[in-house]
């Protein structure tokens, strides 16, 4: 068979005696792998028309979209040093349980009586502000007294003057009574010179009457001078009025002035005492804050700062704390060019890490193990790597929920699902590097435009 003696056989055996041979040439191999081979191609054939879900294929991680659910730092607010760590890594702790505790480092708070003191100090600075109040008061009593004297002595000087004037008018009277009897006695006087000349009266008569004239002449200038005094006596009183009211004027200034002062001082013992309560308070808060507290519940994930001595700074990370509860979402990056394909509320099927899943990304509800989502958040900015970020989250009315396990930070890959094309036509863009086709959308609704636009308006009745 072989042809390796060389005594050959093949002259000897005629092989087409053999029934094995007859059979064997006798069947249809060569027929049956042409047959295999056609329905190869027409499956392939077919199955270039099968529909094929266009899809954006990016990787990202877990994590949440509110920031108070994300891995949080704790910082201290005030320098200090570590005097007593309560938790460790890995516990939980609920909110307010306390983490650390620092003590005092710098010199201004270093004295344990320092609440007492400033107590103290506040105590005194409240009643010289009472002190002052009782001071305001006093001259308050003290210019509504010099308002009331005023007054007073304004009354009785008045009170004066109209009984100076009374008086004036009763000399005025007086006055003018002793001029008509001057006139009367002058008239007599020269009736009597008259008839003393005609020797009709005597010299002693004549000498009567002019007596007489000499003694109410003297009256006349008494009385008058007794009614200039009067006048007098009025202006005096004017004058006297207006002095009383000057000196009170300035008597009650200075008392205004004096009140201004105590008020201006109180205001200041006010402010002091204000400064005081809030040192007081600072300090109170400042004590409070040697407790470091966790500022929600969740589990400490790491401790930055370590030993028992160590100094802190305000402001610097002292450990990690993951809130207990979040909500979960996927951050992705994608390329610019995919990213006017997208919108909010865009399907998208998600494969964990630690998730074992068998992906068909053109298939989707041919894929097993894989989860649902929807784009909740575009970013309006692009990054630093040229990349836009997006945010994925639950859909609410998905049956498979995402797995409780998944922590913040694991890796997951995503497919935003697009249009429905037939297979020849994804292998022929994919071939040619062509975006997805989302063009179509775009032809539909300049199509049902056009014929909104042209299709007639109903009027309104």
């Amino acid at each position: 068979m072989l042809n390796i003696s060389e005594n050959s056989i093949n002259e000897l055996v005629k092989i087409e005696n053999f029934k094995a041979y007859s059979l064997l040439k006798r069947s249809r191999v060569k027929y049956i792998t042409l047959i295999l081979i056609g329905l190869l191609l027409l499956l392939i054939g077919i199955s270039m028309f099968l529909p094929w879900t266009q899809n954006i294929d990016a990787k990202g991680f877990v994590t949440t979209r509110l920031p108070e659910q994300r891995p949080q730092a704790i910082q201290s607010i005030i320098s200090g040093k570590v005097e007593k760590w309560y938790v460790k890594e890995g516990d939980f702790v609920e909110k307010g349980d306390t983490i650390l505790f620092i003590s005092e480092v710098k010199s201004d708070y270093l004295d344990p009586n320092l609440i007492e003191r400033t107590g103290e100090q506040l105590e005194a600075k409240n009643q010289s502000v009472d002190s002052y109040s009782s001071k305001i008061e006093a001259l308050k009593n003290q210019l509504a007294a010099s308002r009331e004297g005023v007054k007073l002595k304004t009354e009785q000087n008045r009170n004066k003057i109209l009984q100076a004037r009374n008086k004036l008018q009763t000399d005025s009277i007086e006055l003018n009574a002793i001029n008509l009897n001057l006139d009367i006695a002058k008239n007599q006087l020269e009736r009597m010179q008259e008839l003393h000349d005609k020797g009709l009266k005597s010299l002693s008569d004549l000498q009567s009457k002019e007596l007489k004239v000499q003694e109410l002449n003297a009256k006349q200038n008494a009385q008058e001078n007794k009614l200039l005094i009067q006048k007098n006596t009025i202006i005096n009183l004017g004058i006297e009025i207006t002095s009383i009211e000057n000196d009170f004027a300035n008597k009650i200034a200075k008392i205004q002035s004096d009140i201004q002062s105590a008020v201006s001082q109180r205001l200041e013992s006010v402010a002091s005492s204000s400064k005081l309560q809030n040192q007081m308070s600072t300090y109170s808060e400042r004590q409070l804050l040697y407790y470091i507290t966790a500022p929600q519940s969740g589990f400490i994930s790491q401790t930055i700062t370590k030993g028992i001595g160590e100094m802190i700074k305000e402001g610097v990370d002292i450990a990690t704390i993951m809130p207990s509860v979040y909500d979960l979402a996927i951050e992705i990056l994608v390329k610019p060019q995919d990213l006017p394909l997208l919108s909010l509320n865009d399907e998208a099927r998600l494969r964990f890490d630690g998730w074992p899943a068998i992906v068909i990304s053109g298939w989707p509800e041919a894929s097993t193990g894989i989860f649902n989502g929807k784009i909740s958040a575009i970013d309006q900015i692009i990054d630093k790597n040229g990349y836009y970020r997006i945010l994925l989250s639950p859909q609410e009315d998905q049956e498979k929920k995402w797995p409780k396990e998944l922590r913040i930070g694991t890796g997951a890959r995503t497919f935003i699902l697009l249009n429905n094309v037939p297979l020849w036509y994804e292998i022929w863009r994919q071939l040619n590097g062509f975006p997805p086709d989302f063009y179509k959308k775009e032809r539909t609704d300049k199509k049902e435009q056009e014929v909104k636009r042209k299709a007639p308006i109903k009027s309104i009745k």
